[in-house]
């Protein structure tokens, strides 16, 4: 029996032949859960020392090992996973967020999770979706790290305050890395978030660990980010951290990354090595109405 999915137009999105389905592998979810409950008895299992987070995880990654889930095939709808696991959409999230960050998996807002191919063109690209620095280079198969700069809670400035929308004063939590590929220096990224939505940020090891996937542990969810690139030359301060010339260029980027409500999560400036980051992007002509000629 061939097994295909469908997108609400019709257009058919993805396409497996006989294979155990995800429902299959973890089994059948137990009929006395109540709705919103993690059930008591799942093949993902309850009486595992691992969270049902990471089971889910591994589940689907197992699938995807073995072919049943080819490169390029979009994932099920989260409600239909949701119901093939019998766990919650948090649950299943956190499961998918942690094979994006492995380079399993690809988000793209508003269309769903897809399998990634194994060395296509597309994972060795920098990002036109939003993804961690982390994300990016599991992706591309390569070895991200961070040289911490500064990880510290400060009070809000003024221009701090309103970039966050938040009121002058608040506590920061604020953390400068050098991020390396493959112990190549890339990027200065400077960011700040409002302590309150992660209080245990200052205790975190960001050597190796992802801020994304430590906000997103922390429950918030990162859907959208206003973004601002442009040119400069680099300074005698930035110069050594990217193993540049003084005078050389860098692109900044500037980013104010927002939930789902619209709130301000996360600002960053990042500083990419101008010779070591490529953006690629598309532009859409909006249609013309017809005219009448003068």
């Amino acid at each position: 029996m061939v097994h295909k999915w469908f997108s609400a137009t019709g257009e058919v999105i993805g396409v497996r032949s006989p294979a155990p389905s995800i429902a299959t592998a973890v089994g059948t979810a137990d009929p006395s859960s109540g709705p919103g409950t993690e059930p008591a008895a799942a093949a993902l299992l309850t009486a595992s020392p691992e969270p049902l987070w990471i089971q889910a995880s591994n589940v689907i990654r197992s699938e995807i090992d073995k072919g049943a889930l080819q490169p390029g095939t979009r994932l099920p709808p989260e409600r239909e996973l949701c119901a093939q696991l019998n766990i919650s959409r948090v649950t299943l999230r956190k499961a998918l967020a942690k094979l994006v960050e492995e380079g399993a998996l690809s988000a793209t807002h508003g269309r769903g999770w897809y399998i990634s191919g194994a060395g296509t063109a597309t994972e060795r690209e920098w990002p036109h979706t939003l993804e961690s620095f982390t994300e990016t280079a599991r992706r591309m198969r390569l070895v991200p790290h961070s040289r911490v700069l500064r990880a510290a809670a400060q009070p809000a400035s003024l221009d701090e305050a309103e970039l966050l929308s938040i009121a002058p004063g608040t506590p920061l939590f604020h953390l400068d890395r050098v991020r390396l590929l493959d112990d190549v220096p890339i990027a200065i990224d400077i960011s700040a978030v409002p302590l309150a939505m992660a209080p245990d940020l200052p205790a975190v090891d960001f050597e190796t660990a992802s801020l994304y996937q430590v906000l997103l542990d922390a429950g918030l969810n990162l859907v959208r980010a206003d973004s601002t690139i442009e040119s400069r030359e680099v300074d005698p301060v930035d110069a050594p951290y990217l193993d540049l010339d003084v005078g050389k260029p860098i692109l900044l980027l500037h980013q104010v990354v927002l939930d789902e409500s619209g709130r301000p999560v996360l600002s960053s400036l990042v500083k990419y090595s101008g010779a070591r980051y490529r953006l690629r992007t598309s532009f859409t002509r909006q249609p013309r109405f017809d005219r009448t000629a003068p």
